[in-house]
């Protein structure tokens, strides 16, 4: 049976646990359900602090997981990385008070706050940076103002937690992280299926369906604005003179294709959902 690590909490759980339902497997009814056996796809899922998901897996004791990238990293766990799954992105800079900070080298000697003291102490030495860091916990933003460090290392979104805290970001990135699946070894047993139905998932997520008829003769015209992943699905309709197309569209192009297929003649142009792919 396939032993898989999953998120229990935080921003990464949802949108993990709601991965696995659409690919089809079973997943906690009650937030204090710690393991779920699905013995109709022969797994059992594990849900942990996502902190500790890179040392499970990486020790052997499970054998794959979900967790984020940041956190795999900042483990030193020798578990792989095996696929990006599209969610919990985030990016991890540094932030200094208003004027203080520009570069990456006024760093040195300095006290930096972060929740992520490996994942930042590895980039610094990376960089022949020498700081002190202070881990902690949360709130990594007041550290500064507490007097606890002269500069933070956190994920920023859109930077506005920062500034309002009076810091203001500099230097390179660090790292951009992201939900990743990871795994204790290659070669594991029932590992390529469960692969491949997330990445079911992913593609249902990214495409759409979409159907129109139109002219015979535009369909050249049509079919380079929606060539699909391999090539679409023609099909003549009664009328001889027109044709019925099917392809795939990225989610986030659908409605300028529809707009696109109009102009060049196409009619009863309909876009559907995917609910689950194999590609």
């Amino acid at each position: 049976m396939l032993r898989i690590a999953v998120p229990n909490k935080g921003t990464l759980s949802e949108t993990a646990v709601q991965m696995l339902h659409e690919a089809g497997y079973a997943t906690r009814r009650d937030s204090k359900e710690l393991i779920v056996t699905d013995a109709r796809n022969d797994v059992e899922f594990f849900y942990l602090r996502p902190r500790d998901i890179a040392t499970y897996v990486g020790s052997g004791a499970l054998d794959i997981g979900v967790t984020g990238r940041d956190l795999l990293l900042d483990s030193h766990s020798p578990a792989l990385e095996v696929e990006a799954l599209d969610f919990g992105g985030s990016t991890f800079r540094f932030a200094g008070p208003a004027g203080r900070f520009s570069s990456l080298d006024d760093l040195n000697g300095v006290r930096v706050a972060t929740s992520y003291d490996t994942l930042v102490g590895d980039f610094l030495e990376r960089n022949g940076v020498t700081a002190e860091l202070v881990r902690l916990d949360g709130a990594v933003e007041s550290a500064v103002r507490l007097g606890v460090a002269d500069a933070v290392a956190d994920v920023v979104s859109t930077g506005t937690t920062l500034r309002n805290q009076g810091l203001e970001i500099f230097g390179p990135v660090i790292l951009e992280s992201t939900g990743v699946l990871i795994a204790a070894r290659e070669g594991i047993a029932g590992f390529e299926t469960f692969q491949r139905r997330l990445q079911g998932v992913m593609v249902a997520r990214r495409y759409v369906l979409i159907d129109y008829d139109l002219p015979a003769e535009l369909l050249e015209k049509a079919t380079a604005v929606t060539p699909g992943l391999e090539s679409p699905t023609v099909s003549p309709l009664a009328d001889t003179g027109w044709l019925a197309v099917r392809a795939m569209v990225p989610r986030k192009d659908m409605n300028n294709v529809m707009d696109e297929l109009y102009e060049i003649g196409a009619r009863a142009i309909l876009v559907s959902p995917i609910h689950a792919a194999r590609i």
